[in-house]
């Protein structure tokens, strides 16, 4: 029978893995409730026990056993109150020579040390137990210390063990195996104390039902998620699995939190950047003890972030820009916060002073040295960020008083000073000889220029002669740069050896920049007191080199007047031709006179 019993509990072992993967009838929900219930147990039993516990000798007791358990707690499956009846008995072993019945009373509690399943109560588990009661044994011979005997006898009974259990459908579960250790004090002539052990099996028969609710949970949000210092925040709490029949009480902790209802919220001004936590909880049960039990108490968090405020940003300008010592510009500063915070302003300069704190201020220039002054203009929020921008005044010196009006001699001389252009021939004067192409009609022009100007150099010695050389396009940029060189640089030579000094010429060489265009030319033609109609209509007719003809000059400016030279080609001069050739001639020797007794006339 022992061998039996030991097989049955080892295939309750090998099957326990798959405890529990019966069909959906059989599987409570998860986070289900458990309502009170009540169990069946009926077991076949197998007890080992001994005359006393000094006695080497066992000898078996077969029976069974019917138990009654109550789970007693709504939301709490493992515990329950169980009441146990056992029924044992030995026929005539060796051993004792004589039978023994035994009735035993128990009760106690139970507890699952072990579920598969925390919401299913009838998924496998193991559990232990300790019970207490009473045991009456007859049918037997029962000795006390002193010889007598008798048939009949009763004691306390102590029951301690463990059990496994299997389910087998909705309303039925396996009992597997259940080992207990069962102390009892029935008389046995030496100490009166019995340890037995007792294997049991069988099934079990759930009278209560298991009733699948929805469990106690709690979601919390915040809306919204990002905020800047001071906007609200709300904190919704969403429970579900409320019992319509409790109370329910909401709860928040946070930082500036306030509310207890499912809705909440959040004072976030004197909160600092970053993300901020709010712990929600709802509790149900009767008014005063809600949460007492468990299950009735669920927790959730919330969180959102607060951003720190944009910084402000800033234009800033002055008007006028420009002002005279003493006078003064209004500064214009143009702020705007992101998140529409007050702005206040204030104003710095280098020199001079700035008055007011507005987005308007006047700056001073009283004190302030002649040039440039910065200004910067400063925006703040009241959460201490600064925009920062820059702009300027200059501060000139007044204009000089007007000159005193020229000396009659002056403006003769400068109606005198007519001034004509220096024209040369094609591709004059060369690199290898850069004193040529100077042609006579052009020399008197430059000398009469020359006598004109030493005169003029005496009532206003700082006064230029600007000399500013062309070519025509027929030559790359970098030859006609170079010829352009050597053309002014020939008349300023001339002009020295006159007598004009050195230091009163400037010299610019243009290249083919500033081309006359053929309309210019033609316009000049038409304008020329030198040319008759007919004289016209010749040089119109050969009007492409005309043009190359007018770009090989020299113009002469003037620096203090601005009067800059006609350009009147001199056609009727004797050189003329050579002047208008578009082939490179060879040099012309021309006399070179240091200083010519009288000027010729400038228009021939």
């Amino acid at each position: 029978m022992r061998t039996k019993l030991m097989l049955i509990a080892l295939l309750g072992l090998a099957i326990l893995p798959c405890a529990g993967q019966k069909s959906g009838a059989t599987q409570p929900q998860a986070g289900s409730r458990v309502q009170d219930r009540l169990d069946v147990g009926l077991l076949f039993t197998e007890k080992w026990s001994k005359i006393t516990n000094t006695t080497a000798y066992y000898f078996t007791m077969p029976g069974g056993a019917v138990e009654l358990s109550y789970n007693f707690k709504k939301y709490d499956n493992r515990w329950s109150i169980v009441a146990d009846v056992q029924g044992e008995t030995a026929t005539q072993p060796p051993a004792l020579g004589y039978g023994l019945n035994q009735f035993t009373v128990v009760g106690g509690p139970r507890y699952t040390v072990w579920r598969k399943s925390d919401t299913d109560p009838r998924s496998a588990n193991i559990f232990l137990e300790a019970f207490f009661g009473g045991m009456h044994g007859w049918n037997s011979m029962f000795m006390n210390s002193q010889g007598g005997a008798k048939s009949a006898a009763s004691s306390w009974s102590a029951q301690m063990g463990a059990g496994l259990n299997l389910p087998l459908d909705k309303k039925w579960s396996w009992r597997v195996a259940q080992l207990d250790y069962i102390a009892t004090d029935l008389p046995n002539s030496a100490n009166n104390f019995q340890g037995d052990t007792r294997f049991s099996t069988g099934v079990t028969y759930h009278l209560g039902a298991v009733a699948v609710e929805t469990p106690l949970t709690l979601a919390c949000a915040a809306s919204p998620a990002s905020i800047y210092p001071g906007d609200p925040v709300t904190i919704t709490s969403t429970a579900a699995g409320l019992d319509p029949k409790l109370n329910a009480i909401y709860s928040y902790t946070g930082s500036g939190v306030t509310g207890n209802g499912a809705t909440a919220q959040v004072a976030t001004g004197a909160l600092g950047p970053g993300t901020h936590m709010v712990n929600c909880g709802v509790k149900e049960g009767k008014p005063g003890k809600e949460g007492l039990e468990m299950g009735q108490f669920a927790a959730s968090t919330a969180s959102f972030a607060v951003k720190a405020f944009d910084a402000p940003t800033i234009n800033c300008s002055a008007n006028p820009s420009t002002i005279k010592p003493g006078e003064t510009a209004t500064i214009t500063a143009s702020g705007m916060s992101p998140q529409n915070r007050p702005l206040t302003y204030s104003y710095s300069a280098t020199s001079g002073s700035v008055s007011g704190t507005g987005a308007s201020a006047v700056f001073s220039s009283s004190g302030a040295p002649i040039g440039s002054i910065a200004i910067v203009c400063y925006a703040k929020d009241d959460k201490g960020q600064t925009a920062v921008a820059n702009t300027g005044v200059t501060v000139v010196a007044p204009p000089p008083p007007p000159p005193p009006p020229p000396a009659p001699e002056i403006a003769v001389l400068e109606k005198e000073l007519a001034l004509h252009s220096i024209y040369f021939p094609t591709a004059k004067p060369t690199a290898q000889n850069p004193e040529e192409g100077l042609l006579a009609s052009q020399q008197d022009t430059l000398a009469t220029l020359a006598s004109s100007f030493e005169k003029y150099l005496t009532y206003k010695s700082s006064a230029h002669l600007i000399l500013a050389g062309h070519a025509d396009p027929r030559g790359t940029a970098e030859y006609n740069q170079a010829l352009t060189e050597r053309r002014v640089n020939r008349a300023k030579t001339f002009l020295v050896e006159r007598g004009v000094p050195a230091g009163n010429i400037e010299v610019q060489a243009l290249g083919a920049n500033d081309e006359l265009s053929a309309d210019q030319v033609k316009k000049l033609i038409e304008d020329n007191p030198e040319l008759s109609a007919a004289d016209q209509k010749k040089m119109l007719a050969k009007l492409p080199t005309i043009v190359l003809a007018n770009n090989r000059r020299v113009d002469v400016t003037l620096s203090t007047t601005g009067q800059q030279s006609t350009r009147i080609y001199p056609f009727n001069a004797k050189d003329a031709l050579t002047l208008l050739s578009p082939q490179s001639t060879a040099k012309q020797p021309v006399a070179a006179e240091k200083k010519p007794a009288a000027a010729p006339n400038p228009k021939k």
